[in-house]
Formats: structure tokens, C-alpha cells, sequence
């Protein structure tokens, strides 16, 4: 159904690629114009243009002027020349499409046509690529084409400082990857102070390798967290029984869905082993947690194929698609100390999430958003639904002289690695380069021992050796070149038949105690690598680009590139990304896949058919190492692939329809938070505060429909002392006339009356900035408790299925009273705040030094409960430079009594407020 509307969808597809053609081609005749230009006069054009955007015309009326403008920069800069499929490419790309070209075909060049355009509004345009390295590259390479049309470029990395990130985000194009996107504008809505994020709006996106982000990396959405609790013990204990349990007598699982369950025997096991009476009737769901996630931890991820374990003790995640290393990433709900319990290392502490988006939610807040890749058709029915992306797709320069055989199945794993290890040496001796796509590191790192075994030299690529991924790759066209990469590590690399000169020659360099990296005026220290002169690299790149050139003359006899699979992956699109490294740019290339029927694909989808077949083969004493051709299994593997892919779909979809609910509350927060950073002055509302939370108190204890004989005016002063801190104001005393609306009116004015004495006392500068601080820090506070809140009915929710009811009805219903619980608490915790400040007079010095600040101390409160409850808001105003004489400030500073629950804490205690940091660095910073 899904491919059926798919193609039903691209029928103007014809229609639309003409139009760009034709529009490709007016392109073409501005180009003789355009080569008349100066360099300046070229330049200049980017000012005319965005004059004309300024005057009203769109982007859209300026595309075949400014994508003749951007060819001509690149010719001149780059010395290359975008193919007429290029311009229709970057016209996709404008028109807010996925442009799916194939390997090759220079999308990275692509994508300077649509974001040189949309940069002209003077708007900002990300270029989201897959990791640093290809951000670092891309912003350097194609930088040039922009900055030579006078456009600033920035660029974003893991781990850059704010102060860096903020003029990358202010240049007209700005590169990075999509996690470091997405964390940064998680952490623009964690500021306290406007000046403090970097991101300056969400105009135009070009995701490079978009199937990979928004697809494959889709279903792990992005979380900050903080310091949690720590429970290392507790994983290790479960950890520890594990070992000992048996599949179907103790657990049941299901590989295919990645779903692991104790039985009720195993359950009394695991309960004995560890000495608890019943796993369940923890209140809390913890210990059920515990076990969940160490039966996960143990039977369902496997090292070297879902994590690795480095050298330091840490376990990392592979990324499934890519094979790299996810740096930075872990695994949730306690999933990730379960695996570093099982490993015997160090169980680090559990995480509290401050902050997380979807990448789906994340991208949809672009006002236009587009991408490229390789390989997206088969997803097309998923970007249109989920992101409003339509697929097109491109054309190839040249047509495509790939050869792509039938697959080779054999009965056993073991046959089928002998057979690539023979084919593989076959090809070597022929001088062909072969380029063999494995599923896992231990798949790879199987295949490189048989080969040493057979004295075949190569290189391995996987998630443990990512660091020279683009050197490898870069190089795997060569003679001879033999290259193992785990699913596809070393995308946005082409394969060039007879290698590349730059890096070859770069190679040569260091091979002579030369660093090609260092200006040629650097000055070294002794033993290191001196910088190459101008005249060396060239020498340098002249013999690297003959010996290329030799070699690309010898492949293109031995037939090209050779891409052999060992497995089919869970994904058709995979595989067509494998297929897609042979046959780049009509090179002659050939691709063949060799399965066997062990294969995980076929052992967990494949059904009883497969057993059956290799049953078949064995009574009939077929050879092992004697491939079949079976349309039976090759149907099998189709309908298994597609399969999968419905079944991922739905898990992106589900965690997307989840996130949704959040997303709405998330967004809603976020406008909130701005708008005071912004400068909404949270005292014009104090009044309209005041009045909704007295409001909702009245009305609960002293409702209108029941008499006032009935009202609970002790427990509305019960609440008003805890509000304000004072005694000696009843709601009974007040005059209302057994009117509710009245003694609301009259509790609002006697609130607004303690707010406004405060006020005068600090001054009102001041008061605004308390204000406003106290607002954003409960604001935070709030909505990490909810968010916790929400991990926990995520967590349990699909159990009311049971109960015949739908697990996301029953947790949109749930998360919005949530959500109205959190923002009513949180107005009546900032009243609270505000009310209950503690002011002292302090003098300060007549005449204050340099850069110090005339205030000093933190916001406290008579209720040492507040401050236990994390609704202790304590800002720093601003230091200002002082010369002049000052009067005398108010200043807040902590009251220390008896009754202080941190009286007898030490400095390096941890806080008893459960922040998880030492006393020192929470609410004993700055105690008097």
C-alpha cells in the first residue's frame, strides 16, 4: 500500500524534472556573462541580490541568476563545474526536496546552489551533515565558494565553546551535524540569560546524507541529562545472575522485535538468587527496571555488533547503519549501566533528563527543509508523511555501466566466508580493487582473519578504527586495494578508480618527515614533522597524480570496482548505499552479495521455509561450499527486508506520535521561556498571578456552591502562611459577605500588598531581575520533574493494553493533566518565591573597585522546606563597573537559624536537596 501511494504521489515527478531542465538550461545561457565578470564585479552580484530579496522579489525569482553566479565561484575556486544534474539538484533542494543522486554524482557541490540562495533573505541556512569530520571538510571546501561571493561560513563541532558557536551561527552558512543542532537548541532553552544562546532561528536546512538522520538515526532521540542517582550495586547483583539463565525456561524473548520476558520459574529464580521476596511489589518499579534491562544487557545486545568495549572501559554504541562509534550517546532507562555491569566495568552513575527532542521534531521546526543522498525511494512514502519531503529523483551524468549480479546463497556461514575469502583473493591477483560491506564488527573482523590466513593485505574499517575512515576509503580504488567496511563507515568518501592524488600525495609527504598539514612559515619544535615547502607538495602531487593515473588505467582493464556483501541488511536502502560505491560516474564496477541461510536476517524472518531448505540440502549431501539459487530464499529475503523496514517504520512512528505530545507542552514551555528571556517583564503579570492561584485556592477550600458554613478558612490560612511566611492574617477576619469572588479580591490585594513592600525594599530594577531569574529557574525545575514524570508513564504505559485500552490515548490524556498540574504549580511556586523573599540591609562601600558588584549573596527563604524542594531560585545579578560614589544597596542574603536542615552539613557532603553535587557547589555556594 505504502509503495503503491509512493508512486502515485510522483507522478508530476516528469513534469517537474522538465521544468528544471528548461530552467537548468537558462542556467547554461547566463554563463558566457557571467565568465565576463571580474572577480569583484562577481562578488558584487551577492549585494545586488539581496538588495532585490530586500525590495520584495523572492529567492525563487532570483534562482537562475544566483545558481549562474554560485557555477561561475566554483569554476573559479574549486575549478570544478556543476553538471546541468547538479542545477536540477540544487533546484530540488530550493523547493524543499529530498534530491536523491546517486554516489558520485557531487551532491556535497550541490547543495552551495540552494544555500547560497536561501542565504540572499540574510536568514540563516544549516548544512547538516552525519559527523565532524564531513562538517570540518565541507565548511572549508565549499566554504570557498562562498566566501569568494562574500558570505561568512561557520561551523559547529562536538564540544565548542558557546563563545565560538555564537558567530558560527550568526555567518550566512553554518555547518555541523544534526546531534549538535538538535543539543544546541536544547541549550538555547536552558539560558538563563538571552545573551547566553547561540542559535538565531530555524529558516533553511540541507541534510546531506538525509536517509541516515532522518531515517536510521531517527528512533534515538536527543537528551540532555544531569547528574541522577546512583544504583552500581544494584546493576551488578542482577547482572551477576544472568549468566545462569536459560532461554525458554527462564525468560522468553523474541529477537526480531527485541523483546526479552522472565517466566514465572525464572522470576522465582532470579528472586532467590538475589534474596528479594517479589522483583513487583517495589512501589517505586525500580527492581522490575533492573530486571528488564539486565535480561536486555545480556541476551538481546550483543558486543562488537551493538557496543563495543574500548580500551579505557567504556561502552560505547555502534550505530547499526553506519558502524561508527556514537560518541557522546547512551543508552536509557538504566539499559547502559545494565551493559557496563554485564562488561565488569565501571557502572557509571544513572542520568536525569533536563532536556530531549526527536530529530523528527527537532527538523520540522525549519521553515524549509531539504536533502540529499543517495538512496531514499524506497523511504519516500516515510519522508512525505512524517516530514512533508517529497523524494526526486536525479538523473545521473552519465549513464550507469554497474553490473549487479544475483546473489550467492550458501547452507552455512563458514561456506560463505570461504567463498568471499576465495573470490577476494581471485580479484587481488588480478590487481581489481574490491570493497566488502560486512553487517558487524565481529563479521569484519571474522573475514580480515581469514584473509591474513590466505597473506592477503588490507584494511579494516569499523566502529574500532573510525579515525582514518576518509583516508581508507579514499584510497580503496587502488590497485590491489582490498577494503572491509562495516556497514558503509566512510559515506561522503568517494572511491575513486587508481586512488586519490591529494591524499596519496599527502601520504608521500609524511613519508618524508613532512607535516602537509602545517603553513609552510609554521615554526615546529625539534622532532617534530617540519612543514612542506610549495614547491615539495607540488613535486609531491605531480608523481601522486601519474601514479594515479597509471593505476585508474589498470582498474578500469581489471573491470572496476568489485563491492561484495557478506549479508543482506534489515534495510534495502543499506544495501543499495553498498551497491552504490561501484559504477560512480559511468566507471565499469560489479557488485555481488553472499548470504547464507544462518544469517540473521533469514534466521529471525525467514520462517520454517529456510529450515526446511538447508534440511533439504543435507539429505541430499549437497556440498556446502556449492552456492543454490533459490527463487524460494530469494523472495524470502525480500519480504523479511521489507518486513523490517514496516517494523522500524512503526518504531519511528511510534516514538514519534509519543514525542508529539511532548512536543506541544515542550513548545509551549519554550515560547514561555524566551519571551521573559526576550524581555517580557514578569511584573506586569505579578497581579494576574496573584489572582489565578488565590483563585484556584478559593475555589477548592471555599467553593461557591457550598455554604460558608462549609468553607475551610483555616486551611486557606494554613496556605497563605505557607506562601508568605507571615502570620496575623486570617480569611477569616475578612468582610465578604459570604462571597467567595469577594475574599479572593481581598486575598489578592493583601498578597499584592506584601509583593509591592518587597519591591521597594530591593528596588525595583532589582525586584525585576529577581523576578525573572526565580521565573526561568522554577520554570526548569518544573519541567525536568515532569519530564521525569513522563519516562515513567512512557515507560509503563503499553501495560494498559492489557486492559483493552490504547496505550497513546491513555498517555495523552494523562500527560495533559500532567501539564496542567505543572504549569498551575508552577505560578503558585514562583508566588510562593517571591513572597517569601528574605531581605536584609547591608552597606556597601561608598565607592565600589572595578568590575565589582553591589550586590552580593543569593535569594533564600524563611522555609528551609522550599529550598529541599528544589524551588530555591538564586540568581547573580550582573556585576557592574562602579567609579561613582553609590548609596547604600538591599541585598538578599541566606537567614541561618536553628531550624536550617543545613546546619550541620559538611562543605563537601552532597547536598541534601538530591542535585547530586556537594554542598559546597549547591546550596552552600555563597552561604554566609
Amino acid at each position: 500500500m505504502a509503495g503503491f501511494l509512493s508512486r502515485l504521489l510522483t507522478l508530476g515527478e516528469g513534469r517537474q524534472l522538465k521544468n528544471f531542465q528548461a530552467l537548468a538550461s537558462k542556467v547554461n545561457d547566463l554563463e558566457p556573462s557571467m565568465q565576463a565578470l571580474g572577480d569583484d564585479e562577481l562578488r558584487a552580484l551577492t549585494a545586488a541580490f539581496r538588495e532585490r530579496v530586500s525590495n520584495g522579489e523572492s529567492v525563487d525569482d532570483l534562482m537562475v541568476e544566483a545558481f549562474a553566479a554560485v557555477r561561475e565561484a566554483s569554476v573559479r575556486t574549486l575549478g570544478l563545474r556543476h553538471f546541468d544534474v547538479q542545477l536540477i539538484g540544487g533546484m530540488a533542494l530550493n523547493a524543499g526536496q529530498i534530491a536523491e543522486m546517486r554516489t558520485g554524482e557531487g551532491k556535497t557541490l550541490v547543495s552551495t546552489l540552494a544555500g547560497y540562495l536561501n542565504a540572499l533573505s540574510g536568514q540563516n541556512v544549516h548544512i547538516v551533515t552525519v559527523n565532524d569530520y564531513l562538517a570540518r571538510r565541507d565548511s572549508e571546501w565549499m566554504g570557498r565558494v562562498y566566501r569568494f561571493l562574500g558570505m561568512n561560513v561557520g561551523l559547529i563541532q562536538n564540544g565548542m565553546r558557546p563563545e565560538l558557536k555564537r558567530p558560527a551561527y550568526l555567518a550566512d552558512i553554518t555547518y555541523g551535524t544534526n546531534s549538535e543542532f538538535g543539543f544546541d537548541y536544547l541549550r538555547d532553552n536552558m539560558v538563563t540569560r538571552a545573551e547566553g544562546r547561540v542559535q538565531r532561528g530555524h529558516h533553511f536546512a540541507i541534510v546531506d546524507e538525509v536517509d541516515s538522520i532522518l531515517i536510521d538515526e531517527a528512533r534515538t532521540p536527543l537528551i540532555i541529562s544531569g547528574a541522577g542517582t546512583e544504583a552500581a550495586e544494584t546493576y551488578n547483583r542482577f547482572a551477576r545472575v544472568m549468566p545462569g539463565l536459560q532461554v525458554d525456561v527462564d525468560f522468553e524473548m523474541d529477537e526480531a522485535k527485541r523483546t526479552i520476558n522472565a517466566t514465572e520459574t525464572g522470576l522465582e529464580r532470579i528472586e532467590g538468587m538475589l534474596g528479594i521476596d517479589d522483583i513487583y511489589s517495589d512501589p517505586s518499579g525500580q527492581l522490575a527496571n533492573h530486571l528488564q534491562q539486565a535480561l536486555k544487557a545480556q541476551f538481546l545486545f550483543k558486543r562488537d555488533v551493538d557496543y563495543v568495549v574500548t580500551r579505557e572501559g567504556e561502552v560505547k554504541i555502534v550505530d547499526e547503519f553506519t558502524g561508527r562509534i556514537m560518541e557522546g550517546r547512551r543508552y536509557s532507562e538504566g539499559l547502559h549501566q545494565a551493559l557496563e555491569a554485564k562488561e565488569h566495568v565501571r557502572v557509571r552513575e544513572e542520568n536525569q533528563t533536563l532536556a530531549t527532542i526527536t530529530l523528527q521534531n527537532y527538523f520540522r521546526l525549519y521553515g524549509k527543509l531539504s536533502g540529499m543522498t543517495g538512496t531514499a525511494m524506497t523511504e519516500d512514502s516515510e519522508f512525505r508523511e512524517i516530514y512533508k519531503l517529497p523524494v526526486m529523483a536525479i538523473p545521473p551524468n552519465r549513464e550507469t555501466r554497474r553490473i549487479d549480479q544475483n546473489d550467492q546463497i550458501y547452507r552455512t556461514v563458514d561456506a560463505k566466508f570461504n567463498a568471499v575469502a576465495d573470490t577476494i583473493a581471485q580479484r587481488n591477483a588480478q590487481g581489481q580493487p574490491v570493497l566488502v560491506g560486512t553487517v558487524s564488527i565481529e563479521s569484519s573482523e571474522r573475514l580480515s582473519r581469514l584473509l591474513d590466513k590466505r597473506g592477503i593485505a588490507h584494511e579494516t574499517l569499523n566502529a574500532k578504527n573510525h579515525e582514518r575512515e576518509a583516508h581508507i576509503v579514499a584510497q580503496a580504488g587502488r590497485v590491489g586495494a582490498v577494503t572491509i567496511a562495516t556497514n558503509m563507515a566512510g559515506r561522503g568518501t568517494d572511491i575513486l578508480l587508481g586512488g586519490n592524488a591529494e591524499v596519496l600525495a599527502d601520504d608521500a609527504l609524511r613519508a618524508r618527515g613532512l607535516d602537509p598539514a602545517l603553513p609552510e612559515d609554521a615554526e615546529v619544535g625539534e622532532g617534530d614533522l617540519r612543514p612542506a615547502t610549495a614547491r615539495e607538495r607540488e613535486e609531491a602531487l605531480s608523481e601522486a597524480k601519474a601514479t594515479c593515473a597509471d593505476e585508474a588505467q589498470r582498474v578500469l582493464a581489471a573491470g572496476g570496482l568489485l563491492v561484495i556483501g557478506t549479508e543482506r541488511h534489515e534495510s534495502r536502502r543499506i544495501d543499495n548505499q553498498l551497491r552504490g560505491r561501484a559504477g560512480r560516474q559511468g566507471d565499469p564496477g560489479e557488485t555481488q552479495f553472499y548470504l547464507s541461510l544462518e544469517d540473521d536476517l533469514l534466521r529471525k524472518f525467514g520462517g520454517d521455509r529456510m529450515d526446511r531448505i538447508s534440511a533439504m540440502m543435507q539429505r541430499t549431501q549437497m556440498p556446502d561450499d556449492e552456492p543454490i539459487q533459490a527463487g524460494l530464499v530469494s523472495k524470502a529475503i525480500e519480504n523479511a527486508q521489507r518486513q523490517v523496514e514496516t517494523m522500524h517504520f512503526a518504531a519511528r512512528k511510534n516514538v514519534l506520535e509519543y514525542d508529539d505530545v511532548m512536543n506541544l507542552q515542550r513548545t509551549a514551555i519554550y515560547e514561555e521561556r524566551n519571551a521573559i528571556l526576550d524581555g517580557k517583564q514578569m511584573t506586569d503579570r505579578i497581579p494576574e498571578i496573584i489572582a489565578d492561584v488565590v483563585d484556584a485556592q478559593v475555589q477548592d477550600l471555599c467553593p461557591d456552591r457550598a455554604p460558608s458554613d462549609d468553607w475551610d478558612l483555616h486551611g486557606l490560612d494554613v496556605w497563605l502562611t505557607s506562601m508568605t511566611g507571615e502570620t496575623g492574617y486570617s480569611a477569616a477576619d475578612i468582610d465578604c459577605d459570604d462571597d467567595a469572588s469577594v475574599l479572593s479580591e481581598k486575598l489578592s490585594e493583601h498578597l499584592g500588598e506584601i509583593h509591592r513592600r518587597k519591591s521597594e525594599l530591593v528596588g525595583e530594577e532589582v525586584m525585576k531581575t529577581l523576578e525573572t531569574q526565580i521565573m526561568l529557574r522554577i520554570m526548569d525545575n518544573r519541567w525536568m520533574a515532569h519530564l521525569h514524570d513522563m519516562d515513567y508513564l512512557r515507560t509503563g504505559i503499553g501495560l494498559r493494553a492489557m486492559g483493552q485500552r490504547d496505550p497513546l490515548t491513555e498517555y495523552r490524556e494523562e500527560a495533559y493533566r500532567a501539564f496542567q498540574s505543572l504549569t498551575a504549580g508552577m505560578y503558585e511556586d514562583y508566588l510562593r518565591t517571591l513572597l517569601r523573599l528574605q531581605v536584609a540591609e547591608r552597606s556597601v562601600p561608598e565607592v565600589l573597585p572595578e568590575n565589582a558588584s553591589p550586590l552580593s549573596g543569593r535569594v533564600t527563604y524563611s522555609s528551609p522546606e522550599a529550598a529541599l524542594e528544589g524551588r530555591s531560585a538564586q540568581p547573580q545579578p550582573r556585576p557592574t563597573s562602579a567609579t561613582s560614589p553609590q548609596a547604600a544597596r538591599k541585598v538578599t542574603t541566606y537567614q541561618k537559624d536553628k531550624d536550617d536542615p543545613f546546619a550541620n552539613v559538611g562543605r563537601n557532603d552532597p547536598c541534601p536537596c538530591g542535585s547530586g553535587l556537594k554542598f559546597k557547589k549547591c546550596h552552600g555556594k555563597n552561604r554566609d
